[in-house]
């Protein structure tokens, strides 16, 4: 009788499993073809094993059931051993949580340009995985930076705008007509291709330093253009003043000596 019964109880066990995996791998196909196609490949990827692995757990735990064997203590036992190792992988569950956020909020896609801010780290995404995110630089090296670090910091995404703004400052000479120097400054941006027309160009004086007017050059580019334009666009508006005879400021000193001619100085000897 008792034979009989385990029997019966091993071919339930074995029923569960079998269902269980199966259900596992219809949700899974399921998965790929309506629901895969509107996420990232990655975030698609990630989702697919802890669906199905999460599916599998589910599976053997209802085997481990079906089989009567008390859990009650080996739950007490893992409840002690889980407190130790939640100490010991802090780090580890914080970056898997962090993952499973970014999967959701996606603040940037695989391909755009992004700055984390805390980390230093500039370059282009090529991956979100479970624990970490790895970043190639513009150098070629790639860096693997925890999803921790990336969730809790503030990302700058370069590609996340159709069009990117170039800052550049520069100083002339005192002497120089501003209104001629801002002339000269935007023909030669309009004659660079990638700087766009609208938003315009704009070049103000923001400052009076001790040798020169400070000028500062507002200009639109396609965000994907920077490599083109970024690097050279001191150098085009350098050589244009020059073309012009227009002075770039450089520090200057004027030193007035004064003359005592009361008590001149007597020759010692």
């Amino acid at each position: 009788m008792g034979k009989e019964v385990f029997i019966d109880s091993l071919i339930i066990g074995i029923l569960i499993m079998i269902v269980g995996v199966i259900l596992a791998r219809v949700i899974s196909i399921l998965f790929k073809r309506y629901v895969s196609a509107n996420l990232p490949e990655n975030t698609s990827k990630n989702f697919h094993k802890i669906i199905y692995y999460g599916i599998i757990m589910i599976t053997l735990l209802a085997v481990i059931t079906s089989q009567g064997i008390d859990l009650s203590g080996l739950m007490v036992a893992g409840g002690i051993f889980g407190i130790i190792i939640g100490f010991a992988t802090q780090s580890v569950v914080s970056n898997l949580i962090s993952g499973i956020f970014l999967i959701f909020d996606r603040p940037a896609k695989v391909g755009d340009l992004i700055e984390v801010t805390n980390s230093k780290v500039y370059g282009k995404l090529m991956e979100i995985t479970i624990f970490s995110t790895r970043i190639k630089l513009f150098d070629g090296s790639i860096v693997r930076v925890p999803n921790e670090k990336i969730f809790t910091s503030e990302i700058r995404n370069v590609s996340g705008s159709e069009v990117r703004r170039i800052d550049a400052t520069l100083g002339v000479a005192y002497r120089e007509d501003i209104d001629h120097v801002i002339e000269v400054i935007k023909n030669s941006l309009e004659k660079q291709p990638y700087v766009l027309r609208e938003p315009e160009p704009v070049i103000e004086t923001v400052s009076l330093g001790d040798s020169n007017v400070n000028l500062k050059v507002l200009a639109w580019i396609p965000w994907n253009e920077w490599d083109r334009v970024g690097p050279v666009l001191l150098k085009v508006i350098k050589k244009s003043l020059d073309e012009k005879g227009i002075e770039m400021s450089f520090p200057q000193r004027t030193i007035h000596f004064a003359e005592n001619t009361k008590n001149p100085a007597k020759p010692l000897g």
